[in-house]
């Protein structure tokens, strides 16, 4: 089990951080902050190049802290965070696969994540090798999922749309963007 949990904390950990890098810094075929912030003002998100480098912060930083198994709870949490307003501002509208720039991924990132967080980073991670896990009973997990819950619907009702959102999401979306 052990093993599983570092592979999968690994990869997932890996690719959440290469996600927000798009974001940040352009990398991996990403737009950076000038262009990924007007992506941000389109959804709502103002000044969106705030809200953009807000955004692959959290990624970056709670994908690094995945990977490593480091406040495991935390980084999920945040995760899940990110992953619900990607789902109501961008997905939502667009069905179920990934393919048509549905929900599919931020629902299995957001599922992954709750089930890291939920079984713990086991003893392949740096919560383990600095005695850590014990500062996370169940409880406290939970206090840290609802948190982000909250935050995530916090961060929903600063958005300011304008006539070009509709519904939950942007009439012109950009597939690129399809995790934001």
């Amino acid at each position: 089990m052990n093993a599983g949990l570092f592979i999968g904390r690994l990869v997932f950990g890996a690719l959440f951080t290469a996600h927000g890098a798009q974001k940040l810094f352009g990398w991996f075929g990403g737009y950076g902050l000038s262009g990924t912030g007007p992506f941000f003002e389109g959804l709502g998100f103002r000044p969106g190049r705030l809200f953009a480098a807000v955004n692959g912060v959290a990624e970056v930083g709670d994908g690094l802290l995945l990977a490593l198994g480091l406040l495991e709870p935390i980084a999920c949490a945040v995760i899940i965070s990110v992953m619900i307003v990607a789902f109501v501002t961008v997905h939502w509208r667009h069905g179920l696969m990934a393919l048509t720039n549905g929900v599919e991924l931020p629902l299995l990132y957001a599922t992954a994540a709750l089930s890291l967080a939920l079984t713990g980073p086991g003893d392949y991670s740096l919560d383990a090798t600095f005695g850590l896990r014990s500062l996370w009973p169940s409880q406290l997990t939970a206090i840290a999922l609802v948190a982000s819950i909250i935050g995530a619907f916090a961060t929903l009702a600063m958005r300011r749309c304008s006539p070009s959102v509709s519904r939950v999401g942007l009439d012109h979306a950009s597939p690129r963007h399809s995790n934001d």
